[in-house]
């Protein structure tokens, strides 16, 4: 008798259809096909164990197992859970009449219990687009999709709660992940998402220049380079950034957290990612670790796990250079695209940048006399920072050391809640204004949007003619000063109160064009 099963399977962020088919005949052996990698093949045997415990019996005949379709590679232990139910309900054990009703995924432990797998939010809204009556998923899994009521999302700790579901015969409303105990005391016991993880801009003494940087960075999700001396504050400011950011919209927040479900990096929790993500690799990560990658199952990098949030790479200078380069396409189009020779994922990838360097390999050119540096080890340090990655990043600062009487006796300045005020309502000046575009920001826009959201004045163009033609600017450096003038144009809205926002005028080109020190011609040897 044949069966189906319908399952998924994870291609980048998106879930394809998968059916697990189980037919029973006279002969002798079990036989797996369609394709699957070492973790399918070995469901086998975990199966077969699994079925035994639970008092099932293994029919004495040929079992073949199709995983549809055949051309596509699966891989992972979520299929553990179908082939176990294909095979009871096919060798007549038990009736499981809604069999086809359901998307269902679990990896099954040898006594029986079904375990958590990756991509649970994915396969949710693959079952909620495709019409079906639900999804049955591991406990711990399920979690991730409370927030899809349009369908059935059931919880599950063995193979015997699947069983009861599937029969049809009673009511098992107890396991809809909305009823579960574990889910009801993580509602109860969640706590406000706010700042309060992220160091405060009220702890930063001095550096208010900075600041102004950071807020303005944070208004339109503009890419950021700190340069400074040791204990100058780069790191403070960085993760002080993280605390002024708006909270993420719905449709933000379900593909962040689809990436992290796919990763298997889903924080501990029921629904949806809130809070914008803040990650900080270290600079020796390898390449396949900031851009994604693996050979069957390619898996994101840090690059798409800080999507819609903050990609912060401190001791920028120290890292490979091939690393840094390959920072350059998803700073242009946002999006991650991994090749290998039998596959190709898209994984989105629009994060802002915040990196962090010493000016000089000792690290306190600009700091009086303490530079031991010369103007060719200077350049030669920070020469990784090639023409194409400096045209990307909107702001660069320069941060000097804090007095010590600042430090001392200083007091503290206004605090991350009253910035974020600020950056809230420029970001919904943004949403305004960009209701009709695919876009949220002003850091996304492209030329077109840029020649009908930004227009200048004569004296505005003027003004940066003469200053692309003096420093030896790019036209995409000139598409970011026009994009990084319109933030701060947004910000002063909000400060005023002003219901919508002016043009840009000399005086937020001039801002603009001040964050660009890098640009400079022969500024090592200064």
């Amino acid at each position: 008798m044949l069966e189906k099963i319908f399952c998924a399977k994870c291609i980048g962020i998106e879930a394809v259809p998968v059916t697990v088919e189980v037919d029973i005949r006279n002969g002798i052996g079990i036989h797996l096909v369609g394709l699957g990698d070492m973790a399918v093949k070995e469901s086998l045997l975990r199966t077969v164990n699994a079925l035994q415990s639970m008092a099932f019996s293994i029919p004495g005949k040929k079992i073949v197992i199709n995983l549809a379709p055949a051309d596509l590679r699966k891989n992972g232990s979520g299929y553990d859970l179908p082939i176990a139910l294909g095979i009871i309900a096919s060798s007549g054990q038990r009736s499981l009449p809604a069999l086809g009703n359901y998307i269902i995924m679990g990896e099954l432990g040898l006594n029986g219990e079904v375990r958590e797998i990756n991509g649970a939010l994915a396969y949710a809204e693959m079952a909620a687009s495709l019409g079906l009556r639900g999804c049955i998923l591991p406990l711990k899994s399920a979690l991730e999709a409370v927030e899809f009521k349009g369908i059935s999302v059931y919880g599950i700790s063995t193979m015997m709660d699947a069983i009861r579901i599937l029969s049809d015969a009673e009511d098992c409303s107890d396991m809809l992940i909305w009823n579960r105990t574990e889910y009801l005391s993580l509602r109860d016991s969640k706590t406000p998402e706010g700042a309060s993880q992220y160091m405060d801009f009220s702890e930063i003494m001095g550096q208010e220049g900075a600041k102004r940087g950071i807020e303005i960075a944070a208004a339109g999700g503009h890419n950021t380079l700190l340069v400074g001396s040791p204990g100058s504050g780069k790191s403070s400011l960085a993760k002080a950034m993280a605390g002024i950011l708006p909270p993420m919209t719905m449709e933000e927040s379900l593909q962040t957290s689809k990436i992290y479900s796919v990763a298997g990096r889903s924080p501990h929790g029921a629904g949806l990612i809130r809070q914008r993500p803040f990650r900080a690799p270290h600079y020796s990560a390898s390449l396949p670790a900031i851009i994604g990658g693996g050979s069957d199952n390619i898996m994101p990098g840090e690059m798409s796990l800080a999507h819609n949030g903050v990609l912060f790479c401190d001791e920028f200078c120290e890292a490979p250079k091939k690393m840094i380069e390959a920072l350059r396409a998803p700073m242009e189009d946002r999006k991650v695209v991994i090749s290998r020779l039998k596959s190709k994922v898209e994984y989105p990838s629009s994060f802002m940048l915040v990196a962090a360097t010493n000016p000089c390999p000792c690290g306190w050119w600009g700091e009086g006399e303490r530079c031991t540096c010369t103007p060719g080890r200077r350049e030669a340090y920070l020469e990784k920072l090639s023409g194409p990655i400096l045209d990307r990043i909107d702001i660069q600062l320069w941060l000097k050391s804090v007095e010590p009487g600042k430090i001392v006796r200083g007091t503290p300045s206004e605090s991350s809640a009253t910035v974020r005020q600020r950056v809230e309502k420029a970001r919904d000046i943004q949403k305004e204004r960009f209701r009709d575009e695919a876009i949220s920001t002003n850091a996304e826009m492209d030329g077109r949007m840029i020649r009908k959201y930004c227009p200048l004045d004569e004296p505005c163009k003027d003004f940066l003619e003469k200053v692309m033609t003096r420093m030896g600017m790019s036209a995409r450096a000139c598409t970011r000063i026009i994009k990084l003038a319109r933030t701060i144009a947004d910000l002063e809205a909000a400060v005023s109160g002003s219901p919508s926002p002016g043009p840009i005028d000399l005086r937020h080109i001039s801002e603009a064009v001040g964050y660009r020190f890098l640009d400079k011609k022969n500024i090592f040897y200064v």
